[in-house]
């Protein structure tokens, strides 16, 4: 069996994996672990006078949308996900740039990087209008559409062959990836609390931010408010503003 067939097979695998919410053409987000709910806020809270709560009430839930309408941001900091995600690596980079949490990305150094190239969709290739600050995005025509998918899958095609060509004749792995473009996609693991979790929420799941890393931000959103829904209820209350 040729490595492309292995490949092809263990990322249609990863992502019917139960609980992984595939994201973009070859992407996921999945909770790997979790020590995280809504008791452990009110907990972490309560602690404070030396009080403890075994099973979530009204009135541990009143306490939750307590903290969160006024801030007191400090007990949900006391809970952690971690998610396993896989992303092209301009995504990966836009989620770095929030310095919260840990991570560990799978490394080009080390391994050889599998053919997995993001293509947006016909109607996700768009059009800036604007200016700086206050842009705006529009659809193009099909023609330009199809155009664009067409020159980004060569683009790949070239590129990879460059990369194995590299490789085959010696140039060390660290190298050889210099060829390879941003949209080629890379993974890693991401453990955070609630509190940053919910900062990085506001930012990414927002009308702002770019179209690929809003919809795995949405697809975090959904894990979280699977695991805490009155800490995520509360969230959403309070204007989607992290405490």
């Amino acid at each position: 069996m040729s490595t492309d067939v292995v490949d092809a097979r263990r990322a249609v695998d990863e992502r019917a994996e139960p609980g992984t919410i595939p994201v973009l053409d070859h992407g996921f987000v999945r909770l790997d672990g979790c020590m995280a709910d809504d008791l452990s806020v009110v907990n972490a809270a309560r602690v404070s006078f030396a009080q403890r709560s075994e099973e979530l009430g009204d009135r541990d839930q009143g306490l939750i949308r307590f903290l969160m309408r006024e801030r007191h941001g400090t007990p949900f900091e006391h809970n952690a996900f971690r998610f396993h995600v896989k992303v092209p690596i301009f995504v990966m980079r836009e989620w770095a740039r929030h310095r919260i949490g840990s991570f560990n990305e799978w490394s080009a150094r080390y391994s050889q990087l599998d053919p997995e190239f993001y293509i947006p969709e016909p109607e996700d290739v768009r059009t800036q209008v604007g200016k700086p600050g206050a842009y705006s995005f529009d659809p193009v025509a099909p023609e330009l559409a199809r155009h664009t998918r067409e020159a980004q899958a060569a683009v790949y095609e070239q590129a990879y062959a460059a990369y194995l060509d590299l490789l085959e004749q010696g140039v060390a792995k660290e190298v050889a990836r210099n060829v390879l473009p941003v949209a080629i996609y890379t993974q890693f693991y991401w453990t955070v609390n609630a509190r940053s979790l919910m900062n990085f929420l506001s930012l990414r799941n927002a009308v702002t931010a770019q179209r690929e890393i809003r919809r795995y931000a949405a697809a975090c959103e959904q894990l979280f408010g699977e695991r805490m829904p009155i800490t995520h209820a509360a969230f959403l209350a309070n204007e989607r503003r992290a405490p």
